[in-house]
C-alpha cells in the first residue's frame, strides 16, 4: 500500500547542500550569496529565497548556502521543506508571535532541585545534569531508536533488519525501539508482532492533521485517545502498555495537549524539538519550566506534575555538514556513501558519549530506509556501537524507568525492566497466523470521493474504516466517548 504523499515526500528530496570543506567544496566566503543575509538572531536553519520559491537558503553560523528544490517542487516557508506547488506557501512569510493567553499565575516556575526529587520529579537548571548526580563514566549510554508514522509493508522488513537477534545489549537481551504509530495505512498484524517482540508501541495521532497545535481539548482527545483505542482494539495491546505520545510534525499542543496526557494517564510526551546545543539535554518532568528554548513555539507554559518530556535534541556535526535536524532523515545526507553516513552518525553520537551521557535518540521516518546508503550507514553504526560495553538500546519507557531510579553502570544488569526474560512475562499475545485483510471504504473529510483502505488485523473486520469519532469502525458517527481517568 502506498504511503500518503506527505509521508514519502522527504524520500524524493535530493537537495544539493553546499558544505564547508576544502576538498573541491566551496568555502563559506565562496558559497555566500551577496544578495541574501541570514536573519539576525534567527540562528541556524532554512530560509526562503525572496526571489523564487524554487530555492531556499540554509544558514549555518551566519552564512547562507543556496539550495534548490528538486524538479517540480517548491519551498514551503511554513514547514521549511520542498513540497508540491499547490501545497507550498512561498516566502518569506513574516511570523508574529501569538499574544500570550496564559494568566501569569499559571506559568511554570524555574527548576527548584531542593523540591524536585526522584522518582516523581526531575529537573536541572540547564537540563544537562545526569540523574542521581552520577559521573558520566558510571552512567550507561542509552540509545533510543524511535520510528514515526504507519507500520506496513513499506518499512516492516527494514525494521526487522535493524532489530536482529544478533544485536544485543550487554546483558544478552536483543535491542529494542519505540514506535509512534499513526493510523492511516497501518498494518495492525505487524504492530502486534512488534509489541510481542518487546518493542514499545506509543501513539502519534489518527489523522496526522496539520495545525493540531492550535486545536482544542476535544480535538486532542479524539486524536490521541482515539489512536490508543485503535491500537488496543486492532493490535491487542493493553492500554496500560501505551505510555507515551508524539505530536504530529513535532508541534506540541501548548498546554492543551498536556492536559490530555495528564487526564488520560500517559507517562510521557516526546514532541519537543531542541535547537543545536553543545551539551545535549536529558529528559525531564514538566513540574517546572522547560530548561531550553522551545523550537516550535508551542510548548507548555504551565506545570504538569509528574509528566515526563523526552525531547528531541538536534542532530549535527561540528562542521554542520548536512545541516541539523530533529529527525535524522531531515539532515541532508543523501549524497553520502554508507561510510560517510556512519562517520556522521558516530560524530553526532560521541557528543553524548564523551560528555554527559544524555540518552541518544535516533528518530526516523520511513524515508530513511528507502535510500540504501543511509540504511547501510545506519547498520554500520549499529554494529560499531555493539563493540562498546556501556551502550544500551532500550525503549523510552525502559529509559525512564532507569531515570526514576538511576543505578551506576556496574549495577545495570540487575534492572528488571531491562531484563528480557523477566519483562517477557507481560508482553502482548503473539499475532495470529491467519489475519483478516479488510477492504474498507474511506472518504477523508477534506475530499468528496471515497477510496479503499486495507486494514490487516487479528480481530474481526470492522463495518467501516476506523477514524476520528469511531475508533472501532462500528459505522456510527460520534460513537466514541472518552472520560478522563483521574
Amino acid at each position: 500500500m502506498a504511503q500518503p504523499r506527505r509521508v514519502l515526500l522527504l524520500a524524493v528530496l535530493e537537495l544539493t547542500l553546499i558544505c564547508v570543506g576544502s576538498q573541491g567544496q566551496k568555502k563559506p566566503e565562496e558559497g555566500k550569496d551577496k544578495e541574501f543575509t541570514c536573519p539576525e538572531g534567527a540562528g541556524n536553519g532554512n530560509f526562503a529565497d525572496p526571489q523564487t520559491c524554487r530555492r531556499f537558503y540554509q544558514c549555518v553560523d551566519g552564512y547562507p548556502y543556496l539550495n534548490r528544490c528538486p524538479s517540480g517542487l517548491y519551498f514551503d516557508d511554513i514547514n521549511k521543506l520542498c513540497t508540491f506547488k499547490n501545497e507550498a506557501r512561498c516566502g518569506p512569510i513574516l511570523t508574529t508571535p501569538a499574544p500570550s493567553t496564559e494568566p501569569p499565575v499559571d506559568l511554570a516556575k524555574k527548576c527548584d532541585r531542593s523540591a524536585c526529587n526522584l522518582p516523581y520529579c526531575f529537573c536541572s537548571k540547564d537540563g544537562t545534569i545526569i540523574p542521581g548526580d552520577l559521573d558520566p563514566e558510571d552512567t550507561p549510554q542509552i540509545i533510543m531508536m524511535t520510528f514515526d508514522g504507519a507500520v506496513n509493508l513499506n518499512n516492516f522488513d527494514h525494521y526487522m533488519r535493524v532489530f536482529t537477534e544478533d544485536r544485543q545489549n550487554p546483558n544478552g537481551c536483543a535491542i529494542r525501539g519505540t514506535f509512534f504509530v499513526s493510523h492511516e495505512y497501518s498494518n495492525y498484524l505487524m504492530i502486534q508482532k512488534l509489541a510481542h517482540e518487546g518493542h514499545e508501541i506509543a501513539t502519534e495521532t489518527i489523522s496526522l492533521q496539520q495545525g493540531l497545535q492550535d486545536k482544542g481539548y476535544e480535538e486532542w482527545v479524539g486524536e490521541m485517545i482515539g489512536m490508543r483505542k485503535i491500537l488496543t482494539h486492532f493490535a491487542n495491546i493493553s492500554k496500560s502498555d501505551i505510555n507515551g505520545m508524539r505530536a504530529p510534525y513535532l508541534k506540541p499542543g501548548r498546554n492543551t495537549q498536556y492536559e490530555v496526557l495528564q487526564d488520560f494517564g500517559y507517562v510521557y510526551d516526546s514532541s519537543v524539538g531542541i535547537p543545536p546545543l553543545k551539551v545535549p539535554i536529558w529528559p525531564y518532568t514538566l513540574d517546572y519550566k522547560i530548561p531550553h528554548e522551545c523550537r516550535s513555539g508551542t510548548c507548555p507554559s504551565r506545570s504538569f506534575q509528574g509528566i515526563w518530556e523526552v525531547p528531541l535534541n538536534a542532530h549535527y556535526v561540528e562542521s554542520y555538514e548536512g545541516g541539523h535536524c530533529p529527525y535524522l532523515d531531515q539532515c541532508v545526507l543523501h549524497n553520502h556513501d554508507s561510510e560517510e553516513v556512519f562517520e556522521w552518525l558516530k560524530e553526532d553520537f560521541e557528543r553524548y558519549y564523551h560528555q554527559n551521557r544524555a540518552p541518544y535518540m535516533m528518530p526516523f521516518h520511513t524515508n530513511w530506509f528507502q535510500i540504501k546508503e543511509l540504511e547501510r550507514g545506519l547498520h554500520k553504526f549499529l554494529d560499531w556501537t555493539q563493540t562498546l560495553p556501556d551502550v544500551w538500546y532500550v525503549t523510552i519507557t525502559q529509559a525512564l524507568l532507569w531515570m526514576t531510579e538511576p543505578q551506576p553502570l556496574k549495577q545495570v544488569n540487575s534492572i528488571d525492566a531491562w531484563n528480557c526474560k523477566k519483562s517477557r512475562e507481560n508482553l502482548p499475545p503473539a499475532a495470529c497466523n491467519l489475519p483478516n485483510s479488510c477492504a474498507l471504504s474511506f472518504r477523508p473529510p477534506e475530499l468528496n470521493i471515497s477510496s479503499t483502505r486495507y486494514l490487516v488485523t487479528c480481530k474481526e473486520c470492522p463495518v467501516r474504516y476506523p477514524w476520528l469519532g469511531d475508533a472501532e469502525g462500528k459505522g456510527i458517527d460520534g460513537s466514541d466517548v472518552y472520560n478522563p481517568e483521574n
